[in-house]
């Protein structure tokens, strides 16, 4: 192979890298249409000039897909978000308490309870905190403990403790990813640890993520998908993520954006 397509190819597996988290010998070999052993040669190659750092097995990205902060996301697919929003608030019924995480889709969430009438939210994200401190008709506490300034949420044994003391009728989670295979993904073991324990306490559990995130493996810490938890997303989902994660019996909603709809404003 010419020294062009050499570079080519070392290119390529750093985006892969830096996309997935993760790449493996085999996944690359198999992907770039070469042998394992040329795979390793540019492995060691990238790894000797700081593109990459080795793993078993494979390579991982020095920088490897850094973590956005909340206000760079409110923007991105914000029309799947209001849509995966609008239909995570017709769930709601009157009395329930609910517990919402931190993160955009979740605080677009938050957004559409502010016309909800009895409900008690909790949550451990500035961005529900925001939008319904304001309104009379939702009862809101706040779990409390060590603020995350990217996420804008809080997390670590204070909340924890918090958690442990009460219940909910409905959780909605965030993520920064989805995979069939390995669960939802976050960037700190903090988040993904407090997810599972979030989980514990509600009597259902959404996970709410638009479709970019499927298929989407960031980082390496992780929450395994349970098959009683319900995926919500939108229709520009990738059709084959969405039948492996039903295959393993996750409930997958696909709502329908509509961008030329005109919302009516918060009060």
């Amino acid at each position: 192979m010419s020294a062009m397509g050499s570079k080519a190819r070392r290119d390529r597996i750093v985006h892969l890298a830096t996309t997935t988290g993760l790449a493996s010998v085999e996944e690359l070999s198999q992907l770039l249409g070469v042998t394992a052993s040329t795979i390793r040669r540019d492995l060691a190659k990238l790894t000797t000039d700081g593109q990459l750092a080795r793993t078993y097995g494979g390579a991982m990205a020095l920088a490897a897909h850094p973590e956005a902060s909340l206000r760079q996301r409110t923007g991105e697919a914000f029309e799947a978000k209001q849509a995966i929003a609008r239909w995570a608030a017709a769930e709601v019924r009157p009395g329930e308490t609910l517990l919402l995480d931190a993160g955009s889709t979740v605080g677009a969430l938050a957004h559409e309870l502010r016309t909800a009438e009895d409900v008690t939210v909790v949550t451990t994200g500035l961005t529900a905190l925001q939008e319904l401190s304001d309104v009379e008709s939702v009862h809101v506490e706040c779990l409390g403990g060590t603020l995350r300034p990217l996420s804008q949420g809080f997390v670590g044994p204070l909340t924890e403790a918090a958690l442990e003391r009460l219940t909910f009728d409905r959780l909605f989670l965030g993520t920064d990813g989805v995979s069939p295979e390995h669960g939802i993904c976050e960037a700190d073991l903090r988040q993904t640890r407090l997810k599972e324990l979030m989980a514990r306490r509600a009597d259902r559990v959404y996970v709410l993520a638009h479709a970019a995130k499927l298929g989407r493996r960031p980082f390496h810490t992780w929450t395994p998908l349970r098959q009683d938890w319900t995926l919500v997303t939108d229709d520009a989902a990738d059709p084959r993520i969405v039948e492996a994660l039903r295959s393993r019996g996750i409930t997958v909603v696909q709502t329908h954006p509509e961008p030329h709809t005109t919302h009516r404003s918060a009060d």
